[in-house]
């Protein structure tokens, strides 16, 4: 399955999904900022893309979009579980790291990052 342009961009499926050939980009790379509506100059330089690359991608989302988004789907779905699954193996290592003490000489900026952490959370819940 792929698509080209000029015969040198193409999308390929790779055991990562589809990919932009030549990269590691793939689709659901892409997704993620299409999704958030962000511009496409801006995905485009964030992956350093060519004017061609990002063309193509795009033109194959679209002509393919039920077959893209359902895969993205499921990449956001396995993405879920898999940071669950290490949230849990890793729930006794980061309570026993966030109870440590400041490393000696540190311990100004220790309570500064504290402080400032406190602070977004008090403004994360409100």
């Amino acid at each position: 399955m792929t698509s080209h342009s000029n015969g040198q961009v193409a999308i390929i499926r790779t055991e990562r999904g589809l990919t932009i050939a030549g990269t590691r980009i793939t689709l659901y790379d892409l997704m993620d900022y299409l999704t958030a509506q962000y511009p496409i100059r801006f995905i485009r330089d964030l992956f350093d893309l060519s004017e061609e690359q990002i063309n193509v991608a795009l033109t194959y989302i679209e002509a393919n979009r039920t077959e893209v988004e359902a895969e993205y789907q499921k990449v956001l779905q396995e993405t879920e579980e898999l940071r669950l699954y290490y949230e849990e193996q890793n729930r006794e290592r980061v309570t026993r790291i966030a109870s440590l003490p400041p490393p000696p000489g540190l311990e100004a900026a220790w309570k500064k990052l504290q402080d400032s952490k406190a602070r977004h959370q008090g403004l994360l819940n409100k």
